[in-house]
């Protein structure tokens, strides 16, 4: 498998004195990004075409990102053993617009155990940070597996930066699952991302984009709708802090 079409659907629930929730249907890839094909004919790792994605985009500062080649450098600078296979789940770009909240690259050893994640994070102001999901030893991640990470990243204006991350990944043959728990006392967010896992054509990606028009602005929009909504519940603005100067933490 170099690259499969995950539709799927994404929710937030926020706990605490304000509550709120939201469901939207998403549509993300799952690919191998060393591979160099053969892709869908409506499908490119660069360049124009209906949906694409590009290594500068992922792995590094936006838009100067280095793709597979950062996470294997970042993987050895915390140890990690030697990874197998990467795969990358992202949305792609759409007619080359795109915007995606997080990221998700899979780390595999040779007999097939997701080892680690490493979740790449981008908010509204053009700001990235990941965090890398493991165990202290890099044991198998499985559906029962619980990592934490401290959340030191300015995402949401409506939620402080204080609390820890807790991630879940249950990844089969069929399906993924992922789950997001961000606590910081009472308050915090719960954020699931469920996708099916299908071959990658271009019949799927056309689809894609006759059922959702301009993704990209879509998810952008819907990010401003929510921030209204909870504007209008009576949620404090934080203003954007200065960013960690590190490009990963765990």
């Amino acid at each position: 498998m170099i690259a499969q079409f995950c539709p799927g659907e994404t929710t937030h629930a926020r706990r605490g004195s304000i509550g709120h929730k939201f469901r939207y249907h998403v549509d993300y890839v799952l690919l191998d990004p060393e591979a160099h094909g053969p892709w869908p004919r409506l499908f490119s790792r660069k360049g124009g075409n209906l949906a694409r994605v590009d290594d500068r985009d992922y792995g590094g500062a936006p838009g100067k990102g280095e793709g597979a080649a950062w996470v294997r450098r970042k993987l050895a600078e915390f140890g990690a053993p030697e990874p197998a296979r990467l795969f990358l789940l992202t949305q792609p770009r759409i007619f080359g617009s795109g915007f995606n909240p997080v990221n998700f690259w899979l780390v595999y050893d040779g007999g097939d155990k997701l080892r680690c994640v490493i979740a790449e994070v981008n908010n509204t102001f053009g700001d990235r940070h990941s965090y890398l999901c493991a165990t202290p030893q890099f044991d198998p991640i499985t559906a029962e597996t619980e990592l934490q990470a401290e959340k030191i990243f300015h995402v949401s204006p409506f939620q402080k930066i204080a609390g820890e991350y807790r991630f879940r990944f249950h990844i089969d043959a069929e399906r993924i699952r992922i789950r997001i728990d961000h606590r910081n006392g009472e308050e915090g967010v719960i954020a699931t991302l469920t996708t099916a896992r299908r071959p990658l054509s271009s019949k799927a990606l056309l689809m894609a984009a006759i059922r959702r028009p301009l993704t990209p602005i879509r998810t952008l929009g819907l990010i401003y709708w929510q921030a209204l909504q909870l504007k209008l519940k009576g949620a404090r603005y934080l203003p954007r802090p200065t960013p960690p100067s590190e490009e990963i933490s765990r």
